[in-house]
């Protein structure tokens, strides 16, 4: 049974008492003294807390409240996510304040206005949704959380809430819940504000300015969260033991040695990433959506000593690549081999590890995929049937299921999908489609008869619904993975179709079905197994032992239903022991500004242009990561990426780093000083200690995002310890001053040395170039994030570091401006009208695979080929024009270099289509 830990006066003890009670959920309450530490990794005491019943502790508050709700059944929708967010940002803030004022300082008559903001802004949220509760007709754990917040100071009254009707309302509504009457009583006894003495008293002041609005000033809601933290002694004296511990004898990663088998006794996951289309260039989206996050999940992994294997491949069957094949006027094999080609040159440059990077279109795919099959057949889950579908006269072809659009008959969304409705996320028979027409030339499809096999899921669906049971409620799922997964089993699971009317795809190997191939939903996720089997010929210990294998999947939110439902069933029905996943972990959507991405258009960065910008690729990842949408849709900026790259990493991450090595370097020789830990320093050891094992059980949990905050709060931490210490002043002192820079200078550049580790999964380039700066031993990558992650000193009095240089260059506005106007795509509208002549006019219509541009003296009929290889010569003469001026070349050896750099950039513009004009020009780099 779980335990919750508790302690009275605490008012985030009332949160997750209320939430407990409201959900009905079975849980042993233990109360508890203020200094109690229930979860054994934090070396201060964090209440409430919750253990799990699988050894895992909960130690966010609203965290806490939303599983309560979760196990309950009720799930926390998106609106109601928005609502955590803001409590814990911007109405807590506040709320510690009033708290300090009314309860320590007495002055609870200044209350009102410290809370008129956020109590403002959450009557106008009431006001506008005219519903008796924030997400609804139903208490969710948002009304819990937030009544519970403003219970101390609603529930006497002392606040004039005259202004604020819609507040009152539905504070006095959610408190007739005998739930929440329970809690209050046993949290505060009773005695109000006063209860709450003794457990302020521990807490720090809050800062005295208040952010005007609902959103804290000058950075992140993560960033300031913690704000300045409380360390105790003892949390110091550990942090101190902890930084005199030797890792040269701590048990280290091995290294990968091919190929990775499951081994005894240790952690094994196989981790898979969606597997991306082949028939285009995948864009921003696609990238951070899988194979991106993946990687960073698959490289911290084994930074935690997990032994990992990381698969993925291009999906190559299907209509998509058969219709590429006749735009391209190539094979369908040969559309297959040039675009795997792509994708792989895509990731290696940005530096996806994958364990191996195959394809569908292989033997060990038709063999695998037909053994399910026939086992499926064998064990009675298919069924034969006649089905309508859409035919193209035009094309004389049967539409697949994403070569037909229209109208969504539930929601009426104009661009709705033959297999499912992006709007509504409603499945779809593409007959049902509202003025349906064909994706390739527009024309309405008719509706023709033909003989198909499903796989009946109606059969599966019991069995199905016991392993999601296990599953979900063990496994890390995303929260959207769960809700689409249990929106599908809502409406009752239907027979699948598996087979579909084309040549190019695994064949059916039914005799009455030979001219079939398999649909590629059935058959795509197969392409995880037979890529494992074109790994290693051991491929079946990865995929046939569920009992030794963890596995994680990661993809998009579109993709989720065929990971949790179709791809599933298949291997249950198939029974021969399959390992299924663990951890589904989905994201929603990366838009481009304000917009989609769309290769036709020009709008957005793709994979294979992101190199020609001249930004690295760790920064680009960073940025991605950054902006990863963990919870819902977010959009790529350029402003956004110069403003981060600008601030987070040149001003914040890159110059905390490059002043300690700075240090070592003009102060001390390039040896590390000598260390003597003061108070200061301690507290500073404490505080990074925490921000570690914030950051691990986040990417333990897979909240890249948010793990990402930590280091940059590490960073942050650094350079204010820095400032305040002033080391290039005290260096020019007596004895007792010198050995204080020496102190600040070796723990500055031991922190550089923990953030290279962490920012490995994150940015392995940069991650390599710091620790190559610092000289760093080995054995710091492979034990200081093992357990609960490791704070030590690794660079001892007397270690020599290398040469230290900056890590990151500024992103210029005209650049940045250049950049976007670059991506934004044509919009002819935005430009002045043109006179044509009559020629001109005869060809201004613009031809398949055309830009669209009109075609006048100024432009010329892209060539593709051509502009293929002018980018690759455009990348390195710029990485060699930068190299140059890296070196401090001769300034007209480096104007030479430039001048060929732009004729190449007009060569390229003219092969793409554009005028040489639109080629982007140079921009100021620091």
């Amino acid at each position: 049974m779980m335990k919750l830990f508790v302690s009275e006066g605490n008012p985030h003890c009332l949160k997750v008492l209320a939430a407990l009670e409201t959900a009905g959920v079975r849980c042993d309450v233990q109360v508890v003294s203020h200094e109690e530490k229930p979860v054994p990794f934090l070396s201060r005491p964090s209440l409430p807390a919750l253990l799990l019943s699988n050894g895992q502790h909960l130690f966010s508050p609203n965290a806490i409240c939303r599983y309560m709700f979760e196990v309950s059944g009720q799930e926390c929708t998106e609106l109601c996510n928005q609502w955590l967010e803001w409590e814990a940002t911007d109405l807590q803030p506040a709320l510690l304040q009033a708290l300090h004022m009314a309860v320590l300082q007495g002055k609870a008559s200044d209350v009102p206005k410290v809370l008129t903001v956020p109590l403002s802004y959450l009557d106008q949220n009431l006001n506008k949704a005219a519903t008796p509760y924030l997400t609804g007709d139903v208490v969710s754990v948002a009304d819990v959380v937030l009544w519970a917040a403003l219970h101390p100071f609603l529930s006497e009254s002392p606040l004039a809430l005259g202004e604020h009707k819609s507040v009152r309302v539905w504070f006095d509504h959610v408190a007739t819940s005998q739930s929440c009457v329970s809690a209050a009583q046993k949290v505060l006894q009773g005695k109000g504000l006063q209860a709450m003495k003794s457990f302020m008293q521990r807490q720090p002041a809050p800062q005295s300015s208040q952010c005007k609005g609902t959103q804290s000033c000058n950075s992140s809601p993560a960033e300031d969260d913690e704000g300045e933290r409380a360390v105790s002694q003892e949390e110091m004296e550990a942090a101190a033991l902890t930084w005199n511990k030797s890792l040269k004898d701590c048990p280290s990663t091995t290294d990968r040695l091919h190929p990775i088998l499951p081994q005894e006794g240790r952690r094994n996951i196989l981790l898979t990433s969606a597997l991306p289309y082949v028939n285009n260039v995948p864009h921003l989206g696609n990238i951070i959506g899988c194979v991106l996050s993946a990687d960073v999940f698959s490289r911290y992994g084994r930074l935690r000593g997990w032994n990992m294997l990381f698969v993925c491949g291009t999906d190559e069957y299907g209509t998509a690549t058969e219709n590429k094949a006749r735009e391209e006027g190539l094979t369908p094999q040969q559309i297959c081999d040039k675009y795997h080609t792509i994708h792989a040159s895509i990731y290696k440059w940005f530096q996806v590890d994958f364990d191996f990077f195959g394809r569908t279109t292989t033997e060990k795919q038709t063999e695998i995929a037909q053994d399910i099959f026939w086992r499926l057949h064998k064990n009675g889950f298919l069924v034969e049937d006649t089905v309508e579908q859409l035919r193209c006269e035009s094309c004389q072809r049967f539409l697949a299921d994403r070569f037909v659009e229209g109208t969504c008959p539930h929601c009426n969304y104009p661009d709705a999908r033959g297999d499912q409705c992006d709007k509504c996320g409603r499945l779809i028979n593409a007959v049902e489609l509202k003025a349906p027409h064909c994706k390739v030339c527009s024309q309405t499809p008719v509706i023709r008869s033909s003989k198909h096999l499903f796989l009946d899921l109606p059969k599966l669906e019991a069995q199905l619904e016991q392993w999601l049971e296990k599953s979900t409620s063990t496994g890390d799922w995303t929260s959207n993975a769960k809700q689409i997964t249990r929106s599908w089993l809502r409406d009752g699971l239907k027979p699948r179709c598996i087979t579909r009317d084309l040549q190019w795809g695994t064949p059916v190997p039914h005799p009455d079905f030979k001219e079939k191939v398999f649909y590629v939903w059935f058959d795509a996720p197969i392409g995880y197994v037979s890529i494992t089997a074109n790994y290693t010929d051991k491929w079946e210990k990865w995929w046939k032992n569920p009992d030794q294998v963890e596995m994680y999947n990661f993809m998009a939110k579109d993709n989720v239903p065929f990971h949790s439902v179709v791809f599933p069933c298949s291997l249950l029905g198939a029974q021969d022991n399959y390992t299924l996943v663990n951890h589904l972990i989905a994201t929603e959507y990366l838009n481009y500004e304000d917009t989609k991405f769309s290769k036709s258009r020009g709008v957005g960065v793709f994979g294979d242009m992101a190199k020609d910008t001249g930004i690295p690729s760790d920064v680009w990842r960073f940025y991605l990561l950054y902006v990863r949408p963990e919870g819902q849709d977010s959009a790529f900026s350029w402003a956004d990426m110069a403003l981060k790259n600008n601030s987070e990493l040149l001003n914040n991450l890159g110059n905390f780093i490059n002043r300690g090595g700075m240090f070592v370097s003009k102060f001390f020789d390039g040896c590390v000083p000598a260390m003597e830990l003061l108070q200061e320093d301690k507290k500073l050891l404490a505080l990074v200690g925490w921000e570690l094992q914030q950051y691990i059980q986040l990417m333990d949990k897979v909240k890249i995002r948010d793990a990402l905050k930590h280091i940059l709060n590490i960073s942050r931490h650094g350079n204010q310890y820095i400032q305040v210490n002033e080391p290039w002043k005290k260096i020019k002192g007596g004895d007792e001053e010198r050995q204080r820079a020496g102190t600040v200078t070796g723990v500055s550049v031991n922190m550089a040395c923990l953030l290279s580790v962490m920012l490995l999964p994150y940015m392995p380039a940069v991650s390599q170039t710091i620790r190559d700066q610092l000289n760093a031993p080995l054995y710091c990558v492979n034990t200081m994030l093992q357990g609960t992650g490791v704070f030590a000193c690794v660079l001892d009095v007397g270690h020599r570091i290398g040469t230290v240089s900056p890590l990151f260059q500024k992103l210029e506005v005209d650049q940045i401006e250049a950049l976007k106007k670059r991506f934004g795509g044509q919009q002819p509208e935005d430009e002045p009208p043109k006179k044509k002549t009559a020629s001109q006019s005869a060809t201004s219509t613009p031809a398949p695979g055309d830009t669209g541009v009109e075609v006048t003296a100024a432009n010329t009929r892209a060539d593709p080929e051509k502009a293929s290889q002018l980018t690759q010569a455009v990348a390195e003469q710029g990485e060699k024009v930068r190299a140059l001026k890296a070196q401090k070349a001769d300034k007209a050896v480096v104007t030479a270099e430039v001048a060929k750099l732009l004729d190449l950039k007009k060569q390229l513009a003219l092969a793409e289509g554009k005028s040489p004009e639109s080629a982007p020009t140079k921009g100021k780099k620091k």
